[in-house]
């Protein structure tokens, strides 16, 4: 079997859980079955890159997407099977599965009909991003779902689609990278004070990831917490404007330091900050599963998250670390809520060493990349049946 991967996103150019999804899922579905990768932007030696065509150049970006997707239709006319991942290329699958009479297959990572803010960031682009994904997902002969959450999800958002196409293969972890290494990153480098306990946030500077609620949140904590915030790529200004203030005023009230990392970092240095951290902290308001738990709970650090989504099937509540329910109407009962479980972990070290052990251990047991890499294969051959009898 020839299966080819239609992903926005690949290594250099990985800046989102759907790109870690595809970067760590290639290398086990290759000792499976054959793999073409092609993928957005410039040339790349383990993958077929496609540019932006240059008569695009000035477009909205949902335009140069659909740009990029008619490219890979063109090149993917030799394969058994086309597997799109996010919106960005489910059009790609689409097209090409209708083109080459082949299987297309789609990993959903999110939904857009769940992420309306999208209309900040792509104006009447998200007009057409929505159709596309409803347009692929209608026609597609198998849906991915990355948790029990996300395929209710598609089947509410989507009730004309057959729900014995919708499987489930969650994401997973390479327990690997987040292991201590033989010599440990210096975390002062990047101007956290390593003698103080920190509660860490990493993510996008998205509406989804939940970053106002953090903050706010983090004015309730403990004063002797520290704040690092990882997060850079607003998706439009005017989050981008509220993220830094709301920074701003923080790093102005509290005296153990609020630090904000506005860049991209590298997998080693990322790892080195989760393993440092008291306290990991996610606070989605939307999350199909919500990798960086997976990430912090291999690096052996408790987890203070939201209950949406996906997440409860990997945070186990009072075991690898709590949940917060999280309320559209109630927000301020939200946030009191992740600094009181913050500041729980963060005054009892040994409860933190102990949830941290345990989220360890069920990341290596339950999310391995091989196995998931099995799981998909089989979905593969589902698609296959199903195409064949339509």
């Amino acid at each position: 079997m020839r299966v080819a991967i239609l992903t926005r996103e690949w290594p250099p150019d990985v800046y989102g859980g759907a790109g870690v999804h595809v970067e760590h899922l290639v290398p086990q579905l290759r000792r499976l079955v054959d793999v073409d990768v092609h993928c957005f932007g410039q040339d790349r030696l383990d993958a077929t890159a496609h540019a932006v065509p240059v008569e695009l150049s000035d477009a909205n970006a949902a335009l140069q997407t659909l740009g990029v997707d008619l490219e890979m239709v063109q090149a993917t006319d030799t394969v058994d099977v086309v597997h799109s991942h996010t919106w960005y290329t489910n059009m790609g699958g689409h097209l090409a599965g209708l083109m080459h009479g082949i299987p297309h297959i789609i990993t959903a990572h999110s939904l857009e009909p769940r992420r309306p803010w999208k209309a900040e960031q792509l104006g009447g682009g998200y007009r057409i991003s929505s159709w596309v994904e409803s347009t692929a997902y209608a026609a597609a002969d198998a849906i991915i779902a990355v948790s029990d959450g996300m395929r209710r999800d598609v089947l509410d958002c989507y009730p004309f689609i057959d729900p014995a196409r919708v499987h489930v293969v969650h994401n997973g972890i390479d327990m690997a990278a987040y292991a201590p290494p033989a010599q440990e990153i210096d975390i002062a480098e990047l101007g956290v004070d390593p003698s103080r306990p920190f509660a860490l946030f990493v993510g996008r500077i998205t509406r989804q990831k939940g970053i106002g609620h953090f903050c706010r949140a983090a004015a309730l904590f403990d004063p002797e917490v520290q704040i690092v915030v990882c997060a850079s790529g607003p998706d439009e200004p005017k989050i981008g404007d509220e993220t830094t203030q709301a920074i701003t005023e923080l790093q102005a009230s509290r005296s153990a330091g609020v630090v904000w990392i506005d860049r991209m970092l590298d997998r080693p240095s990322v790892a080195a900050l989760y393993r440092a951290a008291a306290v990991f902290v996610c606070p989605s308001v939307y999350e199909p599963l919500g990798i960086v738990n997976l990430e912090a709970m291999a690096s052996s650090t408790a987890v203070v998250a939201s209950d949406v989504g996906g997440i409860p099937e990997v945070v186990v509540d009072g075991s690898t670390g709590y949940l917060v329910h999280y309320d559209v109407d109630q927000p301020e009962a939200f946030e009191a809520g992740l600094a009181a479980r913050v500041n729980e972990v963060v005054s009892h070290p040994g409860l933190a060493t102990t949830l941290g052990a345990a989220g360890r251990d069920r990341a290596e047991s339950h999310f391995s990349w091989n196995s998931i890499a099995q799981q998909t294969v089989d979905v593969y051959h589902s698609a296959q049946q199903v195409h064949r009898s339509t």
